[in-house]
C-alpha cells in the first residue's frame, strides 16, 4: 500500500508550502492548492478531490468557504506528473535554459463552481513574487486542464477572450475541435471523432447490426454518441434504443437499466464517464443484468476504480478504445525517493552516526510492495499531462530565443496570444519516444488500444490489450485486432450475436417490416428466374435472357432447351408409326405390283395407284423431318417438303377421282370423254398441280424462309428450339392450296359416290376426304394452342393421321379383296356385271 500512503503525505506537505508561500489578496476566491514562483508560470486545474459539500444558505451567518473531501488519486497522480516534467524542464541546459518555470495548480473538486472560481483565480493575477513586487509578464502563460470536457468548455469559453492557452490531458470532445469557439485549445489526446467512429467500427467488424447506446448527458457524452450514431447509420448498423443520463439523476437512471433490461440487442455501445459508468455498473448488478457485451470508450475502460468483487459479472469481456499506455522513465524514482527521505528520515553509508537515524538498506524492500508502474489507466493519461508542459516549454522555447548554455532572452514580454501561436508550430519528441504536434483543430493524432476486460489465473482483472487504431495509418491499416485473444461476456470465447434479424442466406432478399429499423427485415425468397449470390441481399436480380436460376436461387444457369428428339418416348412412338405407315405403304406397292395384271388393280388406273403410293410413303417419311434438333436447312425441308408431298399425294387422289366420274361419262353411249383424259392427260394433271404447291414453296423460301428459332415465351425456365414459320402468308399459301385440292377432290368424290358400279373407289375417296379434311381442320386449333415441342407432336401426328386415313380407306377394301376375296377380283365384278353378296 506504499503508494496509496504517499500521495496523501505528499498533499499535506505540498498544501502546507502553498500555503506558505502564497500572498494572498484581499477578496480572491481561493488559495491554489500548489505552487512554485518561476519566470514564466503554467497554471493548471486539477480534480483533486472528486467530492464538494455546498454550506447551507440561510443567510443568518456569513457563509463558509466551500468543503472538499474525498482524494482522488488519479488527478492528484497527474498533478505530481506536472511536477515532475516543470523539474525536469527547469534542470535542462537545452531547453529553456536559466529560464525557471513556475506552477500554480488549483484543486477543483470535481465541481462547476470550484472550477469557475479557480478559473478566476488563476486569470485575476495573484503574483508569487517575494514582497509585493510584481513582474510584467502576464500572471500564466498557459492552463493545464481539465480533466472532464465538461469543465473544460468552461475553462476555454472562459479563457478564450483573453487568448489564454489550455491545453488538456484528457478532455475529447470533439465539440472542443471547433476553432471558432475555442481558438487557443490544444490537447494532448486525440478527440472522440476517431473513437467515436471507431467504435462503430468494431461494432461492424464484427458483424453486430443490433445494439444498444447508452452515454453521459454532457458535452462529452452527447457529442460522442452523435458521432457514432451518423457512423453507425454510414455502417449500416442499426440502434435498438438511445438512452442517457448523469450521474445525479437516479431516476432517470432505473429508467435507461428497465430499458436495457426489457431490449433484445446484446451489445451495448456506452459513451460514459467512470463516475456514469460506475453507477450504471451497480444497477446492473442489482438486478442480475449480465451477458451484455459492453463496447466502452477511453474514460471508463481501464478505470481500476470500477475492479469490484461485482464488477466483472456484469463487465467481464468488455471491450473499448484506451489510450495508450506510456510509462514516464523517472517519475517512479522521483516520486518513491521524496516519499522514502520524508519517511524514513535515513543517511547513507558513513553519514549515519546516531542510533537514532535508520539505515536505509534496512527498508529497501518496501520498495518492492508495489510497483508504480502497474497503475495503468494513470499512466494513460498521465503521459498526456506531461507531453502537456513540455509543450508549453516548447512554445515559450521558442519565442524567448533561447540558446543551449548561453540561456532565453528574459527581457522579453511574452503575451498568452504568441504562446497561442508557438503552440500550433511545436513539434518535438519526448524521452520515451513519442512525437508531439496539434493538428488544425489543437489536437493530437487519434492512438488507442483495444482492450479486453480479462480475468487471470488468480482473479484478478487485467486490460489486455487485442488490437490497436491509428488514425496517422492508411486507412486500410488503421484497425488490427486479434479476435483469438478476445474472452467475450460472461467469459465465452465464441462471439456474442447481436442482430435484430438473422442474415438472409443467399437466394434470398430482405424485405424490411413496417416501421422498425432497416436491420429489421423478412427473407424472401428470390422469385423464379431471379437470384442473389450474396448474404444479405437488397434485391434479386432478374437472370438474362437464355438463363434461369436454378433450384436454389443462387445463380443463373443456361435454360434447357427442348425440342422433340429421337430417344424420347414421345419422339420413339411417332418414328414408329411414321415408319409402320412406310412399311405398310411398301407392302400395299409390293402387293399391287404382284397382282398389276389383275381387274381391280387395273380398274382405275394402276400408274396413279402407284404414283399415289409413293406420295404416301414420302407423306409418312416427311414427318421424320420435324423430329430432331432444328437447324437452317430441316427448317426449310420440313415444311417444304411437307406441302410438296402432301400436293402430290392429293394430286393423284384427285386424278383418280376425275377418271372414276370420266370412266362413268364414258360407257353413256356417244361419249368420247375419255379421250380427253387419258394417262397423259392424268399425269400432267398431278405434275400441273404439284408445280403450283413448288413455285409457292419456292416463293416461300425465297422472301422469309423457315429458321429455327428460341421460343422462350411459354416456358419462363425452358427455351423451345422450334422452326418459325418465316413468313406467315407463305405458310398459310401451302395449307391454303392443300386444302383447296383436299376440299375439290371431297366435292367430286362425294358426288360420284352413287355411280352403280359394284366396286365404287369414289366413296372410299370420299372417306379419306372427309378424315383428310376433319384432321386438318381439327389441326389448325390444336396447332395454335399446343406448347413448345407439342406443337411439332401436333403437326407430325396430323400428317400421319391424314396420310394412314388416305392409305386404309383407298388401299384397304381393294387389299382385302386380293388377299381374303379372289373370286370378286374379276371384271365382271369389277364393272357391276354380277350381284355381290
Amino acid at each position: 500500500m506504499l503508494i496509496f500512503i504517499y500521495p496523501l503525505f505528499l498533499f499535506h506537505q505540498l498544501h502546507a508550502k502553498a500555503e506558505n508561500t502564497l500572498c494572498r489578496m484581499m477578496g480572491a476566491p481561493k488559495f491554489p492548492l500548489l505552487s512554485k514562483d518561476g519566470d514564466i508560470t503554467i497554471g493548471a486545474l486539477f480534480s483533486i478531490y472528486s467530492k464538494e459539500t455546498l454550506s447551507s444558505f440561510e443567510f443568518t451567518e456569513k457563509p463558509r468557504l466551500l468543503s472538499c473531501s474525498s482524494v482522488n488519486l488519479r488527478d492528484f497522480r497527474m498533478a505530481q506528473i506536472m511536477i515532475f516534467a516543470i523539474e525536469e524542464i527547469n534542470r535542462s541546459e537545452i531547453l529553456l535554459p536559466n529560464v525557471s518555470v513556475g506552477y500554480r495548480i488549483f484543486d477543483t473538486c470535481g465541481s462547476r463552481l470550484s472550477s469557475m472560481n479557480a478559473t478566476m483565480a488563476l486569470l485575476n493575477g495573484q503574483e508569487f513574487a517575494s514582497g509585493d513586487r510584481c513582474n510584467e509578464q502576464p500572471p500564466i502563460h498557459a492552463i493545464i486542464g481539465e480533466s472532464e470536457s465538461s469543465a473544460t468548455v468552461i475553462l476555454a469559453r472562459t479563457t478564450g477572450p483573453l487568448k489564454i492557452p489550455v491545453i488538456s490531458h484528457s478532455a475529447t470532445c470533439e465539440c472542443l475541435s471547433n476553432r471558432k469557439y475555442y481558438p487557443s485549445f490544444f490537447r494532448t489526446i486525440a478527440s472522440d471523432y476517431h473513437q467515436s467512429r471507431a467504435l462503430a467500427y468494431i461494432v461492424k467488424h464484427f458483424g453486430w447490426t443490433w445494439v444498444g447506446a447508452v452515454n453521459t448527458d454532457n458535452d462529452y457524452g452527447n457529442n460522442g454518441m452523435a458521432i457514432f450514431l451518423n457512423t453507425a447509420q454510414e455502417e449500416g448498423i442499426c440502434v435498438e434504443y438511445t438512452v442517457k443520463f448523469y450521474r445525479t439523476e437516479p431516476e432517470k437512471l432505473q429508467k435507461v437499466v428497465n430499458i436495457i433490461k426489457q431490449s433484445t440487442a446484446k451489445v451495448i455501445v456506452a459513451f460514459l464517464t467512470s463516475f456514469e459508468m460506475n453507477n450504471l455498473l451497480e444497477q446492473l448488478y442489482i438486478q442480475n443484468i449480465t451477458g451484455l457485451q459492453m463496447i466502452g470508450v477511453d474514460a471508463w475502460i481501464t478505470a481500476k476504480n470500477l475492479i469490484t468483487p461485482k464488477s466483472f459479472h456484469v463487465l467481464g469481456g468488455s471491450l473499448g478504445f484506451a489510450v495508450k499506455r506510456l510509462d514516464i522513465v523517472g517519475f517512479a524514482d522521483y516520486v518513491i525517493k521524496a516519499f522514502w527521505d520524508t519517511s524514513f528520515p535515513c543517511l547513507h553509508g558513513a553519514e549515519s552516526s546516531s542510533q537514532y537515524i535508520l539505515n536505509c538498506s534496512s527498508y529497501q524492500d518496501l520498495l518492492m510492495l508495489k510497483n508504480y508502474n502497474e497503475d495503468v489507466p494513470e499512466h494513460r493519461y498521465s503521459s498526456n499531462v506531461y507531453k502537456a508542459v513540455y509543450a508549453v516549454a516548447h512554445a515559450l522555447h521558442n519565442l524567448l530565443k533561447c540558446r543551449e548554455q548561453e540561456g532565453c532572452e528574459k527581457g522579453l514580454t511574452i503575451q498568452p496570444q504568441q504562446v497561442v501561436e508557438a503552440l500550433k508550430n511545436v513539434n518535438f519528441t519526448v524521452k520515451f519516444g513519442d512525437n508531439v504536434w496539434f493538428d488544425s483543430s489543437g489536437g493530437a493524432v487519434a492512438q488507442y488500444e483495444v482492450v479486453n476486460w480479462q480475468q487471470d489465473s488468480d482473479g484478478s482483472i487485467q486490460f489486455k490489450a487485442v488490437g490497436y487504431y491509428d488514425a496517422s495509418l492508411p486507412s486500410n491499416q488503421r484497425f488490427v485486432l486479434n479476435p483469438e485473444n478476445i474472452i467475450w461476456a460472461g467469459g465465452q470465447l465464441e462471439r456474442p450475436r447481436s442482430v435484430c434479424s438473422e442474415s438472409c442466406p443467399p437466394g434470398t432478399r430482405k424485405a424490411a417490416q413496417k416501421g422498425r429499423p432497416v436491420c429489421c427485415y423478412d427473407c424472401i425468397t428470390c422469385a423464379d428466374g431471379e437470384i442473389s449470390n450474396e448474404t444479405d441481399s437488397n434485391n434479386c436480380q432478374q437472370c438474362p435472357g437464355e438463363y434461369w436460376s436454378n433450384t436454389e436461387n443462387t445463380e443463373c444457369v443456361l435454360k434447357v432447351v427442348e425440342f422433340l428428339t429421337f430417344t424420347e418416348v414421345m419422339g420413339i412412338v411417332l418414328v414408329f408409326f411414321s415408319l409402320f405407315g412406310v412399311g405398310i405403304t411398301v407392302l400395299v406397292a409390293i402387293l399391287f405390283y404382284s397382282k398389276k395384271n389383275t381387274p381391280i388393280v387395273k380398274a382405275n388406273n394402276s400408274e396413279l395407284s402407284f404414283l399415289l403410293l409413293f406420295s404416301l410413303t414420302l407423306c409418312f417419311l416427311c414427318s421424320l423431318t420435324f423430329i430432331g434438333r432444328p437447324t437452317e436447312w430441316s427448317c426449310m425441308l420440313r415444311h417444304t417438303a411437307f406441302g410438296i408431298t402432301f400436293v402430290l399425294c392429293i394430286s393423284c387422289v384427285l386424278g383418280k377421282t376425275i377418271v372414276v366420274l370420266m370412266a362413268f361419262k364414258a360407257t353413256l353411249p356417244g361419249s368420247k370423254v375419255m379421250k380427253w383424259f387419258g394417262p397423259a392427260q392424268q399425269r400432267l394433271s398431278v405434275f400441273a398441280f404439284t408445280l403450283i404447291q413448288v413455285l409457292i414453296c419456292v416463293l416461300w423460301l425465297t422472301i422469309s424462309p423457315p429458321f429455327p428459332f428460341k421460343n422462350m415465351k411459354y416456358y419462363k425456365d425452358k427455351v423451345i428450339l422450334e422452326c418459325s414459320l418465316g413468313s406467315t402468308i407463305g405458310f398459310s399459301a401451302v395449307l391454303g392450296y392443300i386444302g383447296l385440292l383436299a376440299l375439290l377432290c371431297f366435292i367430286l368424290a362425294f358426288l360420284a359416290r352413287t355411280l352403280p358400279d359394284n366396286f365404287n373407289e369414289a366413296k372410299f375417296i370420299t372417306f379419306s376426304m372427309l378424315i383428310f379434311c376433319a384432321v386438318w381442320i381439327t389441326f389448325i386449333p390444336s396447332y395454335v394452342s399446343s406448347p413448345g415441342k407439342f406443337t411439332v407432336a401436333v403437326e407430325i401426328f396430323a400428317i400421319l393421321a391424314s396420310s394412314f386415313g388416305l392409305l386404309f380407306c383407298i388401299f384397304a377394301p381393294k387389299c382385302y379383296i386380293i388377299l381374303f376375296k379372289p373370286e370378286q377380283n374379276t371384271k365382271q365384278h369389277v364393272m357391276g356385271k354380277t350381284q355381290t353378296k
